[in-house]
C-alpha cells in the first residue's frame, strides 16, 4: 500500500484505517522532522535551566512538586514507563494497538512533544516493522492519556516487554533487534510525551465510524429485503414525505431503501386500489427515521474524529516560541461523549431490526409467510432460535448502550480527580458493532428465506442480488440444518463488503 506520509499536520480516517487494518507503512517527512528538532532544542535548553520545568526536570502527576537533578532523569523517564505499564486483561486487537501507536507518532511528529528526532524515527521503525507491542484492555481511565496502553508500546520502543511480530510473541529486545532498531534511552520530556494522549480511544472511534457507515448501509438493504418479504410499501420512502422533516441522514436512508426497492415485483404485486393495508408497522414504515437518526450521529461524530486527528494532545506541550505549558488537553470527553452517542443508535438500529425478522416469523403478522419460516411447521423449528440469538444481542447492546463517559473514578492521589474513561467507552463500542452485525446478519438470512418462499414472485433487482450473493454460502429453504455457521457466514459477507458489493448500487 501507498506510504501514508506525517508531516506534522492532521491525519485522515482513511490514513488511520489504511495503517490499522491495511498495514500501510509510514513515512514521517523531513519537514515534520526538522520541526521535532527544533522543539527539542528548547527542551534541552530548558533541561540545563536551574528552575524546573515540569516534565522535563520534576516528577509527575502529584509528584510534580520534586525536582529531579540531571543524573536521575533518565531513570525517571524509565521509571515512569515500567511503572505506567500496568495493564491487565486480555489483549487488544492488533488493529487497535496499530492505530494508537500511529496516533502517537502523529502526533510526536507535530513539534509540540518534545522529544528526540530519533525517539520519533524509531517508534516509526517499530510500526513499520510490524512489532506491535502486547497492550492489555484494562489500564487507561482517558484522563492524562491512555497511559498504561500506551506505556506499554513505549516499554517496547525502550527494548523491554514483549510484542507480536506476525502474530508470534515474543520478547521486545529480540524484535527490535531483528528488524535493526536500537532500543531507545528516553531523556528529558520523552516518558511523558509518550504516553500522554488520547490514541488508543480515537483509534478505536476511527475504526467504529468506518465499521458504522458500512454497517448502516447493510441495514437499509435488509429493511428493504424485510420491507419486500412481509407485502409492505414503498410508497412511504418517497422524497416528498421525507422532505417534509429535513434531517439529511434520514432522506439518505429512504433514498436508499426505495432505490432497493425500486423494479420489485412483490411490490408491484400488491400495490393498486385493491391492497388493504393502510400503514405498515413501524420497524418498516420508520426505518428512514431511525436509520437516518443514526447516519446523522455518525456524521456528528466523525467532525469529533476529524478535530482530533488535528490535534497535539500531550502535557506539557511545546508552543512556537519555545514555552512549555501545563494544559488539559488530555481529558478524553470529546471523544468518550461520541464514543457513548454511537453505542445509542448502534442498540437501536439493532432493536428495529430484531422487530423486523420477528414480523417474518409470526404466522399472525407475516402475511402468508409458514411458521418461523420452517420447512415443516412443528418438525422443524426454522429461525425461531435464530431470532432468539437476535434479542440476547439486541439486550446486550441495550447494556452496552449505558454511558461510560457519565461515569469518574478519581486517581493520582486526587490530582487527577476527574476522568473520562473514554478506553472503556470505546471497548464497548467495539463489541457493540459487532453485535450490530450479528443482528442484520440474522435479519438477511431470514428475509432472503422469506423473499424465496414469495416465489413465483420474485424480489426487486437489487434484493434479489442480495439473496444470490448470499446463496452463494447459505443454502435456501429446506428442512432445518445446523444454524450457527449460516449466520457465520451471513457475518462474513457484510463484514468483508461481498454483499453490499454484490448490489448494484451498493456502496461497501
Amino acid at each position: 500500500m501507498e506510504p501514508v506520509p506525517l508531516d506534522g499536520g492532521p491525519l485522515t480516517r482513511a490514513g488511520v484505517v489504511a495503517v490499522a487494518r491495511g498495514g500501510a507503512p509510514v513515512v514521517v517527512t523531513a519537514e515534520a522532522l526538522r520541526g521535532v528538532a527544533a522543539t527539542r532544542a528548547h527542551i534541552d535548553k530548558l533541561a540545563e535551566a536551574v528552575e524546573p520545568t515540569y516534565g522535563v526536570s520534576t516528577g509527575f502527576g502529584a509528584l510534580a512538586v520534586r525536582h529531579i537533578p540531571p543524573d536521575r532523569r533518565t531513570a525517571l523517564q524509565r521509571s515512569l514507563i515500567r511503572s505506567h505499564a500496568a495493564g491487565s486483561g486480555r489483549e487488544v486487537e492488533p488493529e487497535v494497538v496499530r492505530a494508537l501507536m500511529l496516533l502517537r507518532l502523529r502526533t510526536l511528529a507535530t513539534g509540540h512533544t518534545g522529544v528526540r528526532q530519533s525517539t520519533v524515527e524509531a517508534m516509526a521503525g517499530m510500526l513499520n516493522a510490524g512489532i506491535l507491542p502486547v497492550v492489555h484492555e484494562y489500564g487507561s481511565l482517558g484522563c492524562s492519556g491512555d497511559l498504561a496502553p500506551l506505556s506499554a508500546v513505549a516499554l517496547a520502543l525502550m527494548g523491554e516487554g514483549e510484542v507480536h511480530v506476525d502474530g508470534v510473541r515474543g520478547p521486545a529486545a529480540d524484535a527490535l533487534a531483528a528488524a535493526g532498531i536500537e532500543p531507545v534511552v528516553l531523556a528529558e520530556k520523552e516518558g511523558l510525551a509518550l504516553i500522554n494522549g488520547t490514541d488508543g480511544m480515537l483509534g478505536m472511534l476511527v475504526l467504529a465510524l468506518r465499521d458504522l457507515r458500512h454497517l448502516l448501509d447493510v441495514a437499509d438493504l435488509t429493511a428493504a429485503m424485510s420491507v419486500e418479504a412481509l407485502l409492505g410499501t414503498d410508497r412511504v420512502f418517497a422524497a416528498d414525505l421525507q422532505a417534509l422533516r429535513p434531517h439529511p441522514g434520514q432522506a439518505e436512508s429512504a433514498a436508499r431503501i426505495a432505490g432497493f426497492l425500486a423494479d420489485s415485483p412483490i411490490v408491484a404485486s400488491h400495490r393498486g386500489p385493491d391492497c388493504t393495508r393502510v400503514q405498515d408497522a413501524y420497524s418498516l414504515r420508520c426505518a428512514p427515521q431511525v436509520h437516518g437518526a443514526a447516519r446523522d450521529t455518525l456524521t456528528h461524530a466523525e467532525t469529533v474524529a476529524d478535530r482530533e486527528l488535528a490535534a497535539a494532545v500531550d502535557n506539557p506541550v511545546v508552543l512556537a516560541d519555545g514555552r512549555v505549558e501545563s494544559n488539559g488537553n488530555f481529558h478524553g470527553a470529546p471523544i468518550a461523549y461520541v464514543l457513548d452517542f454511537l453505542a445509542i443508535p448502534v442498540a437501536d438500529v439493532a432493536s428495529m431490526a430484531e422487530r423486523r425478522t420477528d414480523r417474518m416469523l409470526d404466522v399472525a403478522r407475516s402475511h402468508g409467510l409458514p411458521p418461523f419460516l420452517a420447512h415443516d411447521p412443528g418438525v422443524d423449528s426454522g429461525h425461531m432460535i435464530a431470532q432468539y440469538t437476535q434479542a440476547a444481542v439486541v439486550a446486550e447492546l441495550k447494556r452496552l448502550a449505558v454511558p461510560a463517559s457519565v461515569d469518574s473514578i478519581p486517581s493520582s492521589a486526587m490530582q487527577e480527580d476527574h476522568v473520562s474513561l473514554g478506553w472503556s467507552a470505546a471497548r464497548k463500542l467495539r463489541t457493540a458493532v459487532d453485535g450490530l452485525t450479528t443482528v442484520l446478519a440474522v435479519e438477511l438470512l431470514t428475509a432472503a428465506r422469506a423473499l424465496d418462499l414469495r416465489a413465483p414472485l420474485e424480489p426487486g433487482p437489487a434484493t434479489g442480488a442480495a439473496v444470490a450473493a448470499l446463496r452463494a454460502h447459505v443454502p435456501g429453504p429446506g428442512p432445518d440444518r445446523h444454524l450457527a455457521p449460516e449466520i457465520a457466514a451471513a457475518e462474513e459477507l457484510i463484514r468483508s463488503g461481498a454483499l453490499l458489493g454484490a448490489v448494484k448500487g451498493g456502496n461497501s
